[in-house]
This record gives structure tokens, sequence and C-alpha cells, in this order.
């Protein structure tokens, strides 16, 4: 899992490792987010070049985790979990060290709590779209929106497949069946220009509900169907945004507009929010 986490405004991009049950934590963001430096990457690299000691530790006690850029694209990127992170901030001379230490320790005990009750994460992520100014009816819309597609992608997986492209090509023939638009064609015709842009934090009401629609029919086609090849569970996406397709389009006959919209949901001053 994922995740981009807020220490005083700077994000730090984390991974949670299941079977270590541990975060491990991007180092430059850390870097970056202690020092403000213009190029944390550089500062890292003087850092490890001035105390041997330090680069011998990072080197032993600190993997290389894929984690996703700016841009979007996964890379991978120079971890370390909470423990090696108290050892790296040892060398880092920031007045921020010491709310570094308990924002960590926060973390890790919000996560530990989020898996002893799933419920936790819920209103964690309720808490976040609140902040970002989204209303509650929306708000509500897109958590079971992500939990029909974890649903799904768990589905997709007990079919053998696993891969992230796999999963965009699948997800792509949904959309295209439902809208007409490819999720990159949709965020194109939504004006979103950045990769790292969710295509579904930027979706009204209507938009969301036939999003939910095509994969939820995905999964009860492929459950009820076993495919056993991509080929087939690529069809079964297909057929799936089909039905949402179908109603999408009877319900624009209702409406008399289109249920697509340019647009962006996302309540700022770049992305004026639908009224």
């Amino acid at each position: 899992m994922s995740n981009i986490k807020l220490f005083q405004d700077k994000k730090i991009r984390s991974v949670w490792n299941d079977e270590e049950e541990q975060w491990y934590f991007s180092i430059v963001d850390v870097v970056e987010a202690l020092t403000d430096s213009a190029n944390p990457t550089d500062y890292l690299k003087k850092m490890r070049k001035r105390d041997e000691s330090l680069a011998l530790y990072i080197g032993t006690n600190c993997p290389q985790v894929e984690m996703v850029t700016e841009s979007g694209k996964k890379r991978k990127t120079l971890a370390a979990n909470v423990k090696s992170l108290l050892r790296i901030i040892q060398s880092i001379p920031s007045s921020k060290a010491e709310p570094f230490k308990q924002w960590l320790a926060q973390v890790g005990y919000e996560r530990m709590l989020e898996i002893e009750n799933p419920e936790l994460a819920q209103e964690r992520m309720k808490e976040l779209y609140e902040q970002k100014g989204y209303p509650k009816d929306w708000i509500d819309k897109r958590l079971r929106g992500i939990a029909i597609r974890q649903n799904l992608t768990d589905e997709w997986k007990r079919r053998g497949i696993t891969e992230e492209q796999d999963y965009a090509i699948l997800t792509a023939e949904i959309s295209k069946a439902t809208f007409g638009m490819t999720p990159s064609e949709y965020k194109e015709f939504k004006g979103l220009t950045q990769k790292n842009q969710n295509l579904r934090d930027h979706m009204d009401d209507l938009e969301l509900i036939f999003t939910m629609l095509g994969e939820r029919v995905t999964t009860e086609i492929s459950q009820k169907e076993n495919p056993d090849t991509f080929q087939e569970s690529k069809k079964i996406a297909k057929r799936g945004g089909g039905v949402a397709g179908v109603a999408r389009k009877e319900t624009e006959k209702e409406l008399g507009r289109s249920v697509s919209t340019p647009n962006n949901y996302l309540p700022d001053k770049n992305n004026p929010k639908i009224e």
C-alpha cells in the first residue's frame, strides 16, 4: 500500500510492507522536509560522503523501494523504516528533528490502530477529503468507489493478473465502454495536465456512480464466469463497462445532457467546484 503523508505541509512518500508490517519512507523526501533543501538528492549525497558510517548504514539497511514520482511514474527510491530514519536524522542538523520523531511515532501508532480497526483508515480518508473542501455526500460516493475498485483488483489478482500495466489495460476497457473514453482521454477531456492527478477526485456524482457501476458489474461477471486468461478478463471488462455505458446513455436521454463533463470537481482556485 502506497501513501503520501504530510509533515508540516511537506509530502513524505511511504509504502506499507505487509510482510514486515512496517512503513518505509522516502529518504529524499524526509531530507527535504527537515532541511528545506532545494536539492535534497544532492544534500543526501553530501551527507553520505561526509559521514562514512552513515553511508555504510544506509547502504546496508535502506532498500530501494518502488514509489510514485511527482510525474506519476513509478521509480525505485531509497527508503528507510522508522528505525533507520531515526539513525539518519541524527546526522541532519535541523530544529525539526524532534518534531519529526514525534510525527513518526504517531504515524506508526495510527497504522497499528487501522490494522486492528479498518474503519479508522476510512475515517482518516474522510478527513483528508473534508480538508480539501469536498461535501459529505461526494465523499461517501468516493469512498464507496474505492471499496468497489479494491474488490475488482482483488478479483483480478485471483485470476492471476498482478501487473499494474495489465490493471491499466483492463480499466481502460471498462472506462471506454462506460464513457467512450479511456482514463487518459478522460483526463485530457477534463484538462488534467499533471500525471499525478487522480481522475476520480475530479469527477462529479454521476461520473462516480457510473464508474462504480462499470467496475462492480465487471467484478460480478468475473466471479460468475471464472476467466482463466487475460484476454477473457479483458472481454469481461468491456462487457461490464458496456452495462454502465447503456445506463449512462439512457440517463443522458432523460436529462438532456451529457453525464461526462469537462468541469473539474476539485474545489480550488484553479479547478472550481461544480455547483
